[in-house]
């Protein structure tokens, strides 16, 4: 399940990079679940194309990821995002949104960090 969501992240981000042909079935293997037996007929190539085809992809969408980093970055970004969320949420519960000299620091670091990245 975790590889199937790995692949789809991937895709997300440098699916668009890839040939119309292997986005094509790509998206049929992964997002449509079809076997290398279906694709294969779908397509009208070997099985062996369809398992060379998927492995390619992955590699390839895999070094994008290496050299660009793109989803690194959107991981660090949500991660702060998510801790500023629940900071503020946590005084808002507590009846107020004072900040302390630390948290209102810590809050500004992030979103310095967040408009650096962009």
């Amino acid at each position: 399940m975790e590889k199937i969501v790995e692949q789809g992240i991937l895709y997300d981000f440098y699916g668009p990079l890839l040939t119309e042909h292997q986005q094509e079935i790509y998206e049929a293997c992964v997002y449509e679940d079809l076997s290398l037996s279906e694709a294969a007929e779908r397509f009208g190539i070997s099985r062996q194309g369809v398992h060379d085809l998927l492995r390619r992809c992955d590699r390839i969408l895999k070094s994008y990821e290496d050299r660009l980093g793109l989803i690194g970055r959107f991981r660090e970004q949500q991660q702060c995002l998510e801790a500023m969320q629940k900071l503020l949420t946590q005084r808002q519960a507590d009846g107020g949104m004072l900040l302390g000299r630390e948290e209102a620091d810590s809050l500004l670091a992030d979103v310095d960090r967040l408009l650096d990245s962009l």
